[in-house]
């Protein structure tokens, strides 16, 4: 499959193959979008922030046909949007519109969104209304504000993808969940 995605590239000249989708994550609504990017080069995916240096996830077929891309020397990137989970199973237009702006911002490539920035305004205004509506919807939505605030104010960023250069080493990790660890045993144990 992918040595039939990488030839049909080559015959039509593709210089930059990019893949898209949305990952439900524990994220509220009423915070930023934001878009994990992977890149057979550093320069692709540029300047973005990171939550982590390295992360090993589950793959599928678009993460193999990046990896044999990078193998061959060709470009490509992958755009994973970070969607609600709550709205996993719903239209969330402000998803499209983050994806849409950082595939222009990797590749050029200029898509006209004033229809979805109108969609993407109707989009909230109707979560806001279901949110009001429903207690147990708001409590969660408050309770992922709380989350999020509280991760970005540790990272000292406006996102979840704020800069990661000041995370703590495996060996300090290790050290603070022993220090814990010790603090938790019983007097004369």
């Amino acid at each position: 499959f992918t040595t039939a995605l990488i030839g049909l590239s080559e015959r039509l000249g593709v210089s930059l193959v990019a893949r898209v989708h949305g990952v439900p994550m524990g994220v509220p609504h009423t915070r930023p979008v934001s878009v994990t990017t992977s890149g057979t080069r550093p320069e692709l995916v540029g300047g973005q922030r990171t939550w982590f240096d390295r992360v090993v996830l589950p793959a599928g077929v678009g993460n193999l046909l990046e990896f044999r891309l990078g193998q061959l020397g060709r470009d490509a990137v992958g755009l994973a949007v970070h969607v609600p989970h709550y709205l996993a199973q719903s239209r969330y237009t402000p998803a499209g519109i983050a994806l849409l702006e950082r595939l222009h911002e990797v590749s050029g490539l200029a898509v006209d969104m004033a229809g979805l920035t109108e969609s993407a305004a109707q989009t909230i205004d109707e979560i806001a209304l279901r949110v009001e509506e429903s207690e147990e919807v708001a409590t969660v939505v408050h309770a992922l504000e709380r989350q999020y605030d509280a991760f970005t104010a540790t990272r000292g960023g406006a996102n979840l993808l704020a800069d990661a250069t000041d995370l703590p080493s495996a060996d300090e990790l290790a050290a603070e969940f022993e220090k814990f660890l010790a603090e938790q045993r019983p007097e004369g144990a």
